[in-house]
Protein backbone atom coordinates (compact mmCIF):
# COMPACT_ATOMS: atom_id res chain seq x y z
CA UNK A 1 0.00 0.00 0.00
CA UNK A 2 1.64 3.25 -0.75
CA UNK A 3 0.36 6.43 0.99
CA UNK A 4 0.54 9.70 -0.69
CA UNK A 5 0.16 13.25 1.08
CA UNK A 6 -0.99 15.73 -1.61
CA UNK A 7 -0.46 19.06 -0.49
CA UNK A 8 -3.11 22.35 -1.79
CA UNK A 9 -1.73 25.75 -0.56
CA UNK A 10 -4.25 28.07 -2.74
CA UNK A 11 -7.64 27.82 -4.53
CA UNK A 12 -5.96 27.19 -7.81
CA UNK A 13 -4.68 24.08 -5.85
CA UNK A 14 -8.00 22.39 -5.16
CA UNK A 15 -9.14 22.47 -8.93
CA UNK A 16 -5.72 20.38 -9.33
CA UNK A 17 -6.13 18.30 -6.57
CA UNK A 18 -9.88 17.39 -6.71
CA UNK A 19 -9.78 14.74 -10.04
CA UNK A 20 -6.24 12.73 -8.54
CA UNK A 21 -8.05 12.40 -5.09
CA UNK A 22 -11.14 10.98 -7.18
CA UNK A 23 -8.77 8.93 -9.49
CA UNK A 24 -7.28 7.43 -5.99
CA UNK A 25 -10.68 6.51 -5.20
CA UNK A 26 -10.34 3.60 -8.34
CA UNK A 27 -7.04 2.23 -6.26
CA UNK A 28 -8.11 1.95 -2.71
CA UNK A 29 -6.53 -1.23 -2.49
CA UNK A 30 -3.51 0.14 -3.47
CA UNK A 31 -3.27 3.79 -2.68
CA UNK A 32 -3.86 5.85 0.69
CA UNK A 33 -4.58 9.25 -0.49
CA UNK A 34 -3.57 12.18 2.07
CA UNK A 35 -4.75 16.06 2.08
CA UNK A 36 -2.84 18.71 3.54
CA UNK A 37 -3.99 21.93 2.98
CA UNK A 38 -1.01 24.64 4.25
CA UNK A 39 -3.36 27.47 4.72
CA UNK A 40 -1.22 29.57 2.72
CA UNK A 41 -4.21 31.70 1.06
CA UNK A 42 -7.22 30.80 3.75
CA UNK A 43 -10.58 32.44 3.45
CA UNK A 44 -13.03 30.33 5.75
CA UNK A 45 -16.04 31.30 3.31
CA UNK A 46 -14.12 30.65 0.00
CA UNK A 47 -12.52 27.71 1.45
CA UNK A 48 -15.35 25.60 2.41
CA UNK A 49 -16.95 26.49 -1.07
CA UNK A 50 -14.34 25.50 -3.33
CA UNK A 51 -14.16 22.08 -1.18
CA UNK A 52 -18.06 21.68 -1.42
CA UNK A 53 -17.95 22.58 -5.33
CA UNK A 54 -15.45 20.50 -6.05
CA UNK A 55 -16.59 17.59 -4.00
CA UNK A 56 -13.37 16.95 -1.79
CA UNK A 57 -13.14 15.76 1.37
CA UNK A 58 -11.95 18.35 4.71
CA UNK A 59 -7.95 18.30 4.39
CA UNK A 60 -6.71 15.49 6.48
CA UNK A 61 -3.77 17.72 7.69
CA UNK A 62 -4.52 21.94 8.18
CA UNK A 63 -1.24 23.64 8.54
CA UNK A 64 -2.68 27.49 9.19
CA UNK A 65 0.46 29.28 7.88
CA UNK A 66 -0.99 32.41 6.47
CA UNK A 67 0.39 35.09 4.79
CA UNK A 68 3.61 36.47 5.00
CA UNK A 69 6.78 37.60 2.84
CA UNK A 70 7.67 34.74 0.26
CA UNK A 71 10.47 34.05 2.90
CA UNK A 72 8.11 33.69 5.89
CA UNK A 73 5.84 31.30 4.28
CA UNK A 74 7.74 29.07 2.48
CA UNK A 75 9.68 28.57 6.04
CA UNK A 76 6.15 28.65 7.87
CA UNK A 77 5.45 25.78 5.54
CA UNK A 78 8.26 23.49 6.07
CA UNK A 79 8.73 24.22 9.39
CA UNK A 80 5.06 22.53 9.90
CA UNK A 81 5.07 19.95 7.05
CA UNK A 82 8.06 18.60 8.38
CA UNK A 83 5.97 17.52 11.34
CA UNK A 84 3.24 15.76 9.51
CA UNK A 85 6.01 13.67 7.07
CA UNK A 86 7.77 12.41 10.30
CA UNK A 87 4.94 11.28 11.90
CA UNK A 88 3.22 10.08 8.69
CA UNK A 89 6.09 9.04 6.47
CA UNK A 90 4.40 8.60 3.18
CA UNK A 91 6.05 7.19 -0.21
CA UNK A 92 5.44 10.28 -2.06
CA UNK A 93 4.13 13.99 -1.35
CA UNK A 94 1.82 15.21 -4.38
CA UNK A 95 2.33 18.62 -5.38
CA UNK A 96 0.50 21.22 -8.11
CA UNK A 97 1.25 24.29 -10.06
CA UNK A 98 3.74 26.72 -8.98
CA UNK A 99 2.65 28.48 -5.32
CA UNK A 100 5.18 29.11 -2.30
CA UNK A 101 3.57 26.04 -0.45
CA UNK A 102 4.81 23.56 -3.80
CA UNK A 103 8.41 24.53 -3.31
CA UNK A 104 8.03 24.49 0.04
CA UNK A 105 6.61 21.41 0.86
CA UNK A 106 8.85 19.48 -2.17
CA UNK A 107 12.08 20.71 -0.52
CA UNK A 108 11.02 19.18 2.83
CA UNK A 109 9.86 16.06 1.40
CA UNK A 110 13.47 15.45 -0.72
CA UNK A 111 15.79 16.45 2.87
CA UNK A 112 13.69 13.59 4.26
CA UNK A 113 13.88 10.98 1.27
CA UNK A 114 10.40 11.20 0.17
CA UNK A 115 9.75 11.27 -3.60
CA UNK A 116 8.14 14.15 -4.98
CA UNK A 117 5.71 14.06 -7.62
CA UNK A 118 4.98 17.31 -9.65
CA UNK A 119 1.38 17.99 -11.73
CA UNK A 120 1.90 20.38 -14.11
CA UNK A 121 5.65 20.62 -14.73
CA UNK A 122 7.71 21.76 -17.03
CA UNK A 123 5.67 25.06 -17.90
CA UNK A 124 7.94 28.17 -18.26
CA UNK A 125 7.25 31.89 -18.52
CA UNK A 126 11.44 32.83 -18.35
CA UNK A 127 10.28 35.39 -16.27
CA UNK A 128 12.64 35.15 -13.56
CA UNK A 129 10.76 37.61 -11.71
CA UNK A 130 7.67 35.91 -11.00
CA UNK A 131 8.41 34.34 -7.60
CA UNK A 132 6.05 31.65 -9.67
CA UNK A 133 8.80 30.83 -11.83
CA UNK A 134 11.04 30.23 -9.57
CA UNK A 135 9.26 27.60 -8.02
CA UNK A 136 8.30 25.86 -10.93
CA UNK A 137 12.35 25.40 -12.07
CA UNK A 138 13.22 24.44 -8.45
CA UNK A 139 10.04 22.12 -8.00
CA UNK A 140 10.99 20.68 -11.25
CA UNK A 141 14.75 20.20 -10.71
CA UNK A 142 14.41 18.30 -7.51
CA UNK A 143 10.99 16.08 -8.32
CA UNK A 144 10.90 12.09 -9.11
CA UNK A 145 7.90 12.11 -11.20
CA UNK A 146 7.00 15.36 -13.33
CA UNK A 147 3.52 15.15 -15.04
CA UNK A 148 3.16 17.66 -18.03
CA UNK A 149 0.28 19.42 -19.20
CA UNK A 150 1.52 20.42 -22.86
CA UNK A 151 4.24 19.79 -25.34
CA UNK A 152 6.17 23.05 -24.35
CA UNK A 153 6.40 21.54 -20.85
CA UNK A 154 7.83 18.50 -22.59
CA UNK A 155 10.53 20.31 -24.26
CA UNK A 156 11.32 22.95 -21.65
CA UNK A 157 12.27 19.77 -19.29
CA UNK A 158 14.43 18.40 -22.22
CA UNK A 159 16.39 21.48 -22.54
CA UNK A 160 16.93 21.72 -19.19
CA UNK A 161 18.37 18.26 -19.17
CA UNK A 162 15.25 16.31 -17.07
CA UNK A 163 15.87 12.59 -17.18
CA UNK A 164 13.20 11.46 -19.97
CA UNK A 165 12.11 8.57 -17.67
CA UNK A 166 10.96 11.27 -15.17
CA UNK A 167 8.48 12.67 -17.53
CA UNK A 168 4.73 11.75 -18.36
CA UNK A 169 2.80 13.92 -20.59
CA UNK A 170 -1.03 13.31 -19.25
CA UNK A 171 -3.10 16.17 -20.07
CA UNK A 172 -3.83 18.95 -17.72
CA UNK A 173 -5.83 18.47 -14.67
CA UNK A 174 -7.48 21.54 -14.21
CA UNK A 175 -9.44 20.85 -17.36
CA UNK A 176 -10.59 17.59 -16.35
CA UNK A 177 -12.14 19.90 -13.03
CA UNK A 178 -14.16 21.60 -16.00
CA UNK A 179 -15.12 18.70 -18.26
CA UNK A 180 -16.60 16.95 -14.95
CA UNK A 181 -18.60 19.75 -13.67
CA UNK A 182 -19.97 21.03 -16.43
CA UNK A 183 -23.61 20.05 -15.55
CA UNK A 184 -23.51 21.54 -12.60
CA UNK A 185 -22.03 24.93 -14.04
CA UNK A 186 -24.61 24.67 -16.95
CA UNK A 187 -27.01 24.69 -14.01
CA UNK A 188 -25.33 27.96 -12.11
CA UNK A 189 -28.04 30.41 -11.71
CA UNK A 190 -24.78 33.01 -10.91
CA UNK A 191 -26.13 35.13 -14.34
CA UNK A 192 -29.58 35.85 -12.75
CA UNK A 193 -27.49 36.78 -9.41
CA UNK A 194 -25.83 39.20 -11.32
CA UNK A 195 -28.75 40.22 -13.72
CA UNK A 196 -30.56 41.27 -10.39
CA UNK A 197 -27.66 43.21 -8.97
CA UNK A 198 -27.16 45.50 -12.19
CA UNK A 199 -31.08 46.13 -12.31
CA UNK A 200 -31.18 47.45 -8.33
CA UNK A 201 -27.74 49.11 -8.57
CA UNK A 202 -28.07 50.48 -12.11
CA UNK A 203 -30.24 52.43 -14.05
CA UNK A 204 -28.91 52.81 -17.53
CA UNK A 205 -29.22 51.36 -21.20
CA UNK A 206 -26.66 48.80 -20.41
CA UNK A 207 -28.95 46.54 -17.94
CA UNK A 208 -29.93 44.47 -20.58
CA UNK A 209 -26.61 43.52 -22.11
CA UNK A 210 -25.43 41.28 -19.11
CA UNK A 211 -27.01 37.86 -20.96
CA UNK A 212 -24.82 35.28 -21.77
CA UNK A 213 -22.19 36.18 -24.32
CA UNK A 214 -23.02 40.26 -23.63
CA UNK A 215 -20.46 40.83 -20.90
CA UNK A 216 -16.73 41.04 -20.43
CA UNK A 217 -15.68 38.91 -17.22
CA UNK A 218 -12.28 40.80 -15.46
CA UNK A 219 -9.44 39.42 -12.64
CA UNK A 220 -6.86 41.22 -12.36
CA UNK A 221 -4.48 41.51 -9.38
CA UNK A 222 -0.84 40.86 -10.60
CA UNK A 223 1.67 43.61 -9.02
CA UNK A 224 2.81 44.87 -12.27
CA UNK A 225 -1.12 45.96 -12.96
CA UNK A 226 -2.42 46.70 -9.53
CA UNK A 227 -0.21 48.04 -7.15
CA UNK A 228 0.67 51.42 -8.43
CA UNK A 229 -1.46 54.66 -8.36
CA UNK A 230 -0.01 55.16 -11.55
CA UNK A 231 -1.20 51.45 -13.03
CA UNK A 232 -4.28 51.48 -11.15
CA UNK A 233 -5.50 54.76 -12.90
CA UNK A 234 -5.02 53.60 -16.58
CA UNK A 235 -6.87 50.22 -15.16
CA UNK A 236 -9.60 52.42 -14.43
CA UNK A 237 -9.42 54.43 -17.64
CA UNK A 238 -9.14 51.01 -19.74
CA UNK A 239 -12.14 49.44 -17.89
CA UNK A 240 -14.25 52.30 -18.31
CA UNK A 241 -13.83 52.39 -22.11
CA UNK A 242 -14.70 48.88 -21.99
CA UNK A 243 -18.00 48.88 -19.99
CA UNK A 244 -19.08 51.52 -22.34
CA UNK A 245 -19.83 48.57 -24.85
CA UNK A 246 -20.76 46.09 -22.51
CA UNK A 247 -21.40 45.27 -19.16
CA UNK A 248 -18.51 44.14 -16.94
CA UNK A 249 -17.73 42.00 -13.75
CA UNK A 250 -15.33 42.47 -12.04
CA UNK A 251 -14.55 39.60 -9.28
CA UNK A 252 -12.53 42.16 -7.16
CA UNK A 253 -8.95 40.19 -5.56
CA UNK A 254 -8.37 41.58 -1.54
CA UNK A 255 -5.11 43.19 -2.93
CA UNK A 256 -7.04 45.16 -6.08
CA UNK A 257 -9.88 46.25 -3.61
CA UNK A 258 -7.52 47.24 -1.34
CA UNK A 259 -5.76 49.42 -3.68
CA UNK A 260 -7.83 50.97 -5.48
CA UNK A 261 -9.40 52.06 -1.96
CA UNK A 262 -6.11 53.57 -1.19
CA UNK A 263 -5.65 55.89 -4.13
CA UNK A 264 -9.43 56.86 -3.67
CA UNK A 265 -10.26 55.22 -7.07
CA UNK A 266 -12.74 52.98 -6.79
CA UNK A 267 -15.81 55.32 -6.63
CA UNK A 268 -14.39 56.47 -10.52
CA UNK A 269 -15.40 52.84 -11.90
CA UNK A 270 -18.17 53.14 -14.09
CA UNK A 271 -21.44 52.44 -12.55
CA UNK A 272 -21.60 49.79 -15.88
CA UNK A 273 -18.93 48.23 -13.76
CA UNK A 274 -20.60 44.96 -11.39
CA UNK A 275 -18.10 44.39 -8.50
CA UNK A 276 -18.13 41.35 -6.40
CA UNK A 277 -16.38 39.49 -4.30
CA UNK A 278 -14.38 36.43 -5.30
CA UNK A 279 -16.76 33.59 -6.44
CA UNK A 280 -16.45 29.89 -5.84
CA UNK A 281 -15.40 27.41 -8.62
CA UNK A 282 -19.09 26.35 -9.86
CA UNK A 283 -20.25 29.85 -10.41
CA UNK A 284 -16.63 31.37 -11.48
CA UNK A 285 -16.79 28.65 -14.00
CA UNK A 286 -20.22 29.51 -15.13
CA UNK A 287 -19.17 33.46 -15.57
CA UNK A 288 -16.20 32.40 -17.44
CA UNK A 289 -18.31 30.13 -20.02
CA UNK A 290 -20.87 33.42 -20.55
CA UNK A 291 -19.05 35.59 -20.70
CA UNK A 292 -17.90 37.27 -24.52
CA UNK A 293 -14.50 37.98 -23.54
CA UNK A 294 -12.41 37.55 -20.59
CA UNK A 295 -9.51 40.32 -19.20
CA UNK A 296 -7.22 38.58 -17.06
CA UNK A 297 -3.63 38.27 -15.90
CA UNK A 298 -4.01 34.97 -13.81
CA UNK A 299 -2.52 31.79 -15.28
CA UNK A 300 -5.32 29.17 -15.18
CA UNK A 301 -8.45 31.02 -16.95
CA UNK A 302 -6.15 31.10 -20.11
CA UNK A 303 -6.43 27.41 -19.95
CA UNK A 304 -10.20 27.08 -19.34
CA UNK A 305 -10.79 29.88 -21.71
CA UNK A 306 -9.03 27.90 -24.30
CA UNK A 307 -10.67 24.56 -23.69
CA UNK A 308 -14.08 26.45 -23.44
CA UNK A 309 -13.25 28.62 -26.98
CA UNK A 310 -13.94 32.11 -24.93
CA UNK A 311 -12.23 35.14 -26.17
CA UNK A 312 -9.52 35.46 -23.64
CA UNK A 313 -6.75 39.01 -23.39
CA UNK A 314 -3.86 38.49 -20.98
CA UNK A 315 -2.75 41.22 -19.20
CA UNK A 316 1.16 39.83 -18.86
CA UNK A 317 4.43 40.18 -20.88
CA UNK A 318 4.72 36.53 -20.60
CA UNK A 319 2.96 33.32 -19.92
CA UNK A 320 4.10 29.87 -19.10
CA UNK A 321 1.16 28.16 -20.96
CA UNK A 322 2.02 29.09 -24.66
CA UNK A 323 -0.25 26.68 -25.87
CA UNK A 324 -3.04 28.93 -25.00
CA UNK A 325 -1.47 31.99 -27.40
CA UNK A 326 -0.46 29.12 -29.84
CA UNK A 327 -3.56 27.06 -31.13
CA UNK A 328 -6.11 28.67 -28.51
CA UNK A 329 -8.02 31.64 -27.64
CA UNK A 330 -6.12 33.54 -25.54
CA UNK A 331 -4.20 36.52 -26.87
CA UNK A 332 -0.80 38.03 -24.47
CA UNK A 333 -1.13 41.19 -24.79
CA UNK A 334 1.60 42.87 -22.58
CA UNK A 335 0.74 45.50 -19.28
CA UNK A 336 0.39 48.49 -22.01
CA UNK A 337 -3.60 49.03 -21.85
CA UNK A 338 -3.76 51.14 -24.49
CA UNK A 339 -2.93 47.84 -26.97
CA UNK A 340 -5.32 46.13 -24.54
CA UNK A 341 -8.22 48.49 -25.52
CA UNK A 342 -7.36 47.96 -28.79
CA UNK A 343 -7.72 44.46 -28.69
CA UNK A 344 -10.88 44.12 -26.28
CA UNK A 345 -12.75 46.70 -28.72
CA UNK A 346 -11.70 44.36 -31.83
CA UNK A 347 -12.79 41.23 -29.99
CA UNK A 348 -16.48 42.76 -29.06
CA UNK A 349 -16.72 44.30 -32.54
CA UNK A 350 -17.03 40.80 -33.54
CA UNK A 351 -13.13 39.54 -34.95
CA UNK A 352 -12.22 36.85 -32.62
CA UNK A 353 -9.24 34.44 -32.36
CA UNK A 354 -10.09 30.72 -33.45
CA UNK A 355 -9.42 28.42 -31.29
CA UNK A 356 -8.70 24.70 -30.91
CA UNK A 357 -8.03 22.41 -27.64
CA UNK A 358 -4.32 20.54 -26.68
CA UNK A 359 -3.54 17.22 -27.14
CA UNK A 360 -4.77 15.49 -24.26
CA UNK A 361 -6.93 17.80 -22.50
CA UNK A 362 -9.76 15.73 -22.44
CA UNK A 363 -10.85 15.07 -18.28
CA UNK A 364 -8.78 11.80 -18.42
CA UNK A 365 -5.18 13.33 -17.05
CA UNK A 366 -6.18 12.29 -13.52
CA UNK A 367 -6.78 8.97 -14.73
CA UNK A 368 -3.47 8.35 -16.54
CA UNK A 369 -1.84 10.38 -13.11
CA UNK A 370 -2.81 7.79 -11.06
CA UNK A 371 -2.75 5.01 -13.41
CA UNK A 372 1.07 5.65 -13.40
CA UNK A 373 1.57 5.97 -9.97
CA UNK A 374 0.12 2.75 -8.75
CA UNK A 375 2.46 0.84 -11.18
CA UNK A 376 5.66 2.74 -10.76
CA UNK A 377 7.88 1.69 -8.15
CA UNK A 378 8.50 4.13 -5.15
Amino acid sequence: MKKIISVVGARPNFMKVAPIHKAFRNYEDKITHLICHTGQHYDEKMSKVFFEDLELPQPDFYLGVGSGSHAEQTANVMIEFEKILINEKPDLVLVVGDVNSTIACSLTAKKLHIKVVHVEAGLRSFDMEMPEEINRILTDRISDFLFVTEKSGLENLKNEGVDDSKVFFVGNVMIDSLVHYQPKIDKSNILEHFKLASVISKENSHVSRLTSRGYVLVTLHRPSNVDTKESLEKLVKFLNIIAKERMVVFPIHPRTKSNLEKYALIQTLSDTIILSEPIGYIDFQALIKNAELIVTDSGGIQEETTYLGVQCITLRTSTERPSTVDIGTNQLIGVDLEKAEVACLNVLAGNKKAGTIPELWDGKAAERIAEILCKEEV
